[in-house]
Parts: structure tokens; C-alpha cells; sequence
């Protein structure tokens, strides 16, 4: 097998048969990229008196596996560069199985090699990626060394800066995963758009395998549909008059059994059926306005200084969402664990999910643009079936031109080549005050390619307030829902007074800010919902004030111990009386 690209990924990785090859790793640190020269990838050893070898990943670092490489060693806290990574494995496999190496997330690019071989590459840290290897494995002592680099570099995605730590590593899970010969490769079930009694099914075989006999059940509803793939390997149904559907929602997050099967194949997992729609300048949630009392947060967990990967880690930061009262969270800025995912899905969260395209990227770079299509691509595919997912967000505070209008475009055609199903939004940070007006305006014609228009707007903190909140007014996408998608100030756990003063870094100025901001958000009158910056300190580089900061961005409503700051009673009160 020569190298490949990462293929089309599985859907419901976790619903399959699996080996986990977490744990603790073999690494060395390669700062000035000599590895590949030396290939140390084929792990050569000293077979007689002459011979030696200037590397070796036996007795030296070793690393764990998930989790990035900067919380593990004080010497790479902020190390941007490569690391090599390498285990041993044994994978039995029948003779009528295929089997595939598959990486949650890797960060940012990497080269994997396995027993000497090349086999696959991948850019993109937040998306999932995966290679067969059926041809390639023994059955005993395998060898998989991965080359991992996290530099910044302009043509990336993000590019050269952004405000957010940039881990390195393999900082999710890496497994294993065994199917038949023929087995079901993708499938895509969910209740039409707008009709409360119809669930769409599409489900693909590998290989593009014709006159496959398949079945969708959905137990509970008393569907068992049959079907039979075309030439192109699918089959699609639509199931009309389904009755006694329980819709999904944040107060009543219901999942259903699904099993699709084949003779060889058999994948289950649970999915929620529910209706999404806009219309007008509301959006609608089964057939009712629903009003998004958001929150944001990092893939990280402050208090251990590193990326979050496990399901205790997704717990300990959905359930502070919870606590506050919150309908819906903004993955920010990245497609986050699939833990997260499907945690947030069961406690009944709204979910909207976006990829880096965060300031800064460069869009008239056309490799850039196709890698930005094909980590929209991997993360759509990766989330098509969680009915939590409710927006797919194409980029954050960028900067208007026909460049990045056309960019914007493809990866809008990339999201709905794959699902049309979902509400597309984008997240600017134009809108400015017009004095002559004496309202708040904003213009960028992008806004009419999109469903929802989200604004970012640091009112009291980055802006000083023209007006007082009360006379705040805005005119902005006024035929459209609109968010506010990001708005807070920084503030130093326990540090008070000084209400009125931005520059006392307090935990009051931050509170009174927040009251501020909310009096103003009675004046949008298409306003749809809220989501503060951010539910916890988070580390960033950008962040240079010695007393305040320290490398963190200090704008949570909890600290990084886990303290909540007065700004997050002001939240969890218009919160729990919101209508």
C-alpha cells in the first residue's frame, strides 16, 4: 500500500469493534526536524559491533496519550516544534476483516509511519482522521511512530496568531478499529427540517458495494425499513407518517435506538430527532421560538493546564454549564471532542460547532481554502447525526472582501454538500455606532449568505459606550435572528471594587459590565440569544499583563481554579428568568 490521504472517515467510531492504543507513549523532541533524516521511524537497532545509531525511543520520554505534550514536561510548556511519538501493538484479526488505525485529533500536523512505512499525513488539529491498514499490520509487535509538529505558519488553520494556547501532541484518543469485509461506512438519520413525522435515512457501504441488503430500526418508533444500495453503494428513505415521535429539546433531550445491520455489518447508536427552522427573525425549535442562553468555552481544562479528552473531563465542563442555567454552548473555536459532543446531546444542549477560521487567515491562499473545506468537511461528517448540533459557524471576526466572501462560500458549499439540515451563522465583530443615526449599525454584505448573524461586541470593555446602555440601540441584519456571540471583561478572581474603573481588573467592574450589556440587549429587537466570553479563564500568549493575566485571558465567569466570579450569578439570574 503506498501513502495515502486520510480517507473518509467512519462514522460512529466508538458504536464499532475497537483497541484503544492510549497510554503512555515513546517521544523524543526533534526541534530542528532532523527525525525524518535520520529516519528514526524504522527504529533501527544495533545489530553488531560497528553499528550505532544517534536516536533511540527505548528508556527515554515517554509521553501519555491523549493529552498534548506542554502540561507533561515543564520544558515544553511552550514548545512549537516536532515531537515524535512511537508504540508497539499487537492486533489479531480474523481473515475476514478490514482494520484501520483511527486518531480523534491530532495537533496540528503529522506524518504517521508504521512498521518503516509511510502511511498517511494529516493537517488539521481538531478533526478526526483514519487509515486501513489491513494489508500493512502483523499480527505481533507492530511498530507506529508518529511525526507530530505544531508550528504556526500562515498558510494554517488558525494561522500565525490567535487567542488561545496552541497545543501540541496527540491530544485525543487513538484506536484501532475492526470491521468486515463489506461493512456499512456512513449513514445519516435525522427528522425533516420542518415535518414533525418524517425521519430521513441515507446509509452508505464501503467500496461503493451495489445490491447490499440493509435494514434501518428504530425499535421504540416500530420502524424496520429494508433496503437495497444502488450502484454508488447508498440507500435512502424517507419514512413518513411516524407516529408518536418524542422531538428532542433541551428540557427533554430524548435519543433513540437506531440499528442499521447488514449481513456482515451491524452499527447502533442513539440519535434525537427535532425540528430546526428560522423564520422571519426568530428561530424555532420544534415549532416554538427558542431564545439561546449560550455559553462558550476552551477545549481546556484550567486547573490541569491542558486540552480536555475524556469523559470526565467533558462532565466537568458541561456541568458548569448546566449549573448556570444554559440552553446551548458555543464549541469555541474549534470542533471539540467527541465526548463533549455526544455529553452535550444527552444533557440537552444546543450545540453550535465551527472549525479555527479565526482572524488572521489567509484567504487569498487557495491551499488554505482547501484545507479549510476539508476540516469543515471532516468535522460535518464526523457530527451530521447528533441532533444537538445546531448551527454549523463558518468563521469568527474576519474582515470583509471578495476573497473572504468567496472563501466563505465554498465552505458553506462544503457544509451543505453534506448537511443542508443545519442553521449556518458566522460570528463578526463589525458592528460600530453611527453618531448621526445614534444607533448601532454594521455592513458587510456576507450577513445575506447566512441564516443567523452572530456579533461579538466587548461593549464597556474593548469599546467605550457612546450612549448609556438604555439608549443603545441597534439596527443590525434587522431582517435576520441575530446572537450575541460574544461580549464580558476581564477580571482577577478576587479581586474587587472599583466598579466603574475597566482598569481595576475587578471582579465588580466585571459584574456591573455584564448588567450594562444586558440592559443594552433590550434594544435588539431580532435578538435570538446571548453568549458570554467565556465560561472559564483559559491560558493564551496574547495575554502579557504580569499582575492580571499572567498567560491567561481572564474574561471567564470562573476562574482557573474553578471559582465563580460575581459576573456568573448575573448570568445564572437572567438565565433562570428569561422567557
Amino acid at each position: 500500500m503506498s501513502k495515502l490521504s486520510a480517507q473518509e472517515t467512519l462514522v460512529n467510531v466508538y458504536g464499532r469493534t475497537t483497541q484503544s492504543l492510549n497510554g503512555q507513549w515513546e517521544a523524543i523532541i526533534d526541534q530542528y526536524d532532523q527525525g525524518r533524516k535520520n529516519k528514526i521511524y524504522l527504529n533501527k537497532k544495533p545489530a553488531g559491533k560497528t553499528d550505532f545509531y544517534e536516536y533511540a525511543f527505548d528508556s527515554g520520554l515517554k509521553l501519555n496519550v491523549p493529552s498534548e505534550w506542554n502540561s507533561q514536561l515543564p520544558e515544553l510548556k511552550y514548545y512549537e516544534g516536532t515531537v515524535w511519538y512511537a508504540r508497539h501493538f499487537d492486533a489479531l484479526k480474523a481473515d475476514h476483516e478490514r482494520l484501520f488505525i483511527y486518531f480523534a485529533a491530532v495537533s496540528y500536523r503529522c506524518k504517521v509511519y508504521l512498521n518503516g512505512k509511510e502511511i498517511v499525513e494529516h493537517e488539521g488539529g481538531f478533526t478526526p482522521f483514519q487509515v486501513e491498514i489491513t494489508d500493512l499490520v502483523k499480527k505481533s509487535d507492530n511498530f507506529l511512530a508518529l511525526e507530530v509538529n505544531n508550528t504556526r505558519t500562515a498558510d494554517a488553520i488558525p494561522a500565525k496568531s490567535f487567542d488561545w494556547w496552541n497545543y501540541g501532541g496527540i491530544t485525543r484518543d487513538v484506536m484501532l478499529v475492526s470491521t468486515p469485509k463489506i461493512f456499512i461506512q456512513d449513514y445519516f438519520v435525522q427528522l425533516d427540517k420542518h415535518r414533525p413525522d418524517q425521519i430521513n435515512a441515507k446509509v452508505k457501504v464501503v467500496d461503493n458495494q451495489k445490491n447490499v441488503a440493509l435494514t434501518i430500526e428504530i425499535p421504540e418508533l416500530n420502524i424496520k425499513q429494508k433496503l437495497v444500495t444502488d450502484q454508488d453503494g447508498t440507500a435512502s428513505v424517507s419514512i413518513t407518517g411516524v407516529k408518536k415521535i418524542q422531538r428532542w429539546s433541551p428540557d427533554a433531550p430524548k435519543l433513540y435506538q437506531v440499528v442499521i445491520s447488514t449481513s456482515q455489518d451491524r452499527v447502533e447508536e442513539r440519535i434525537g430527532f427535532r425540528n430546526l427552522a428560522v423564520k422571519g427573525t426568530q428561530i424555532y425549535l420544534n415549532d416554538k421560538p427558542v431564545f439561546l442562553k449560550s455559553i462558550s468555552f476552551h477545549e481546556e481544562i484550567p486547573q490541569r493546564k491542558g486540552r480536555a479528552f475524556s469523559e470526565a473531563d467533558a462532565m466537568m465542563l458541561l456541568s458548569e454549564a448546566k449549573a448556570l442555567g444554559c440552553n446551548m454552548i458555543r464549541l469555541a473555536h474549534y470542533p471539540q471532542n467527541e465526548y463533549t459532543v455526544r455529553a452535550a446531546e444527552k444533557m440537552g444542549f444546543l450545540l453550535w460547532e465551527e472549525t479555527p477560521i479565526w482572524q488572521g487567515i489567509d484567504f487569498e491562499n487557495l491551499e488554505t481554502k482547501k484545507k479549510a473545506g476539508k476540516m469543515i468537511s471532516e468535522m460535518v461528517m464526523r457530527d451530521k447525526n447528533r441532533c444537538a448540533i445546531s448551527f454549523w459557524g463558518m468563521a469568527n471576526e474576519t474582515q470583509p472582501s471578495v476573497v473572504r466572501n468567496e472563501f466563505l462560500k465554498y465552505l458553506i458549499k462544503c457544509t451543505k454538500d453534506i448537511d443542508s439540515s443545519r442553521l449556518i451563522t458566522a460570528a463578526f465583530d463589525l458592528v460600530r455606532f453611527n453618531p448621526d443615526k445614534q444607533r448601532f449599525v454594521m455592513d458587510d454584505p456576507f450577513i445575506n449568505e447566512i441564516d443567523v448573524v452572530a456579533i461579538n461586541k466587548y461593549m464597556g470593555w474593548y469599546h467605550p459606550w457612546p450612549v448609556t446602555p438604555k439608549k443603545a440601540i441597534w439596527d443590525v441584519a434587522s431582517n435576520k435572528p441575530l446572537i450575541i456571540s460574544e461580549f464580558g471583561a476581564e477580571a482577577l478572581y478576587g479581586k474587587t471594587g472599583d466598579a466603574d474603573v475597566a482598569g481595576s481588573w475587578s471582579e465588580d467592574y466585571q459584574a456591573q459590565l455584564y448588567k450594562d450589556n444586558l440592559e443594552m440587549f433590550k434594544n435588539i429587537p431580532n435578538l435570538n440569544g446571548i453568549s458570554p466570553w467565556v465560561l472559564f479563564d483559559f491560558r493564551s500568549p496574547f495575554r502579557f499583563h504580569p499582575t492580571y493575566q499572567d498567560g491567561w485571558n481572564r474574561k471567564g465567569l470562573v476562574s482557573d481554579q474553578g471559582f465563580r466570579k460575581k459576573a456568573w450569578y448575573v448570568i445564572a439570574d437572567y438565565y433562570k428568568n428569561i422567557k
